[in-house]
């Protein structure tokens, strides 16, 4: 199980918390993935580029949503009352 932060919103050491809750399953991937036969290398490399990704595909998903709030707005106005 991970262990939920220690308060709601933000708090000193809040990221370290998420470190530290991380670490159990994170290091049981790196584990794995060893024993799969990956170098540590090549694990730590593609944890990056998953990383970045993701960042991407957020950044991108919210100028999607963003889109589609203009375009709501857009439909909103432009109806006959």
């Amino acid at each position: 199980m991970i262990r939920p932060p220690r308060g709601q919103g933000e708090y000193p050491d809040r990221e370290i918390d998420c470190q530290e809750a991380m670490e159990p399953g994170f290091q049981a991937i790196v584990d794995c993935m060893l024993e799969a036969g990956w170098t540590r290398g090549e694990i730590m490399r593609s944890l990056r580029r998953l990383v970045a990704a993701d960042n991407m595909t957020q950044k991108e998903n919210a100028k999607v949503e963003a889109q589609i709030a203009i375009a709501r707005a857009m439909m909103s106005v432009d109806r006959p009352r």
